[in-house]
């Protein structure tokens, strides 16, 4: 695509589209890092891989992905906005067997060693929302 966009003989074309591209590029892998997390099909390993600091997390992960409820568990993403880079602000929802959980939330995306990831400390508000205590998150 950015190929195609170089060979434009307009400088504002030239100079645009590529930006345009980066940032839909962007948003597209946000939202797939995003739903990729979220997924109860996901293997554990690739989760703690998608989750800043994910090692740190690794045992309440293992431990969610043997529970009914998370295998049931999805999550679409409505927008990606606030887009810098090294974050992003993410509206989702969680779906728990294709119906809504929890609607419109907002969580943060962050690069962490090249690739976007689930911030933990939006992982950190829904373990609090369901009761989980991990000694990584903050105290609320």
């Amino acid at each position: 695509m950015l190929g195609a966009c170089s060979s434009t003989s307009s400088p504002a074309t030239t100079t645009s589209a590529p930006a345009k591209a980066t940032r839909a590029s962007t948003i597209a892998t946000i939202t797939s890092n995003w739903k990729a997390f979220f997924s109860g099909t996901t293997p554990a390993a690739r989760k703690v891989a998608l989750l800043e600091d994910g090692s740190r997390f690794k045992q309440v992960i293992d431990s969610q992905a043997s529970s009914g409820l998370a295998k049931s568990a999805g999550a679409s993403v409505t927008s990606v906005t606030a887009i810098t880079s090294t974050s992003a602000r993410v509206r989702y929802n969680i779906d728990l067997n294709g119906a809504a959980a929890l609607s419109n939330q907002v969580g943060e995306a962050v690069v962490q060693d090249g690739t976007w990831k689930v911030s933990d400390a939006s992982f950190c508000v829904l373990l609090h929302l369901e009761g989980t205590k991990v000694p990584s998150c903050p105290a609320s």
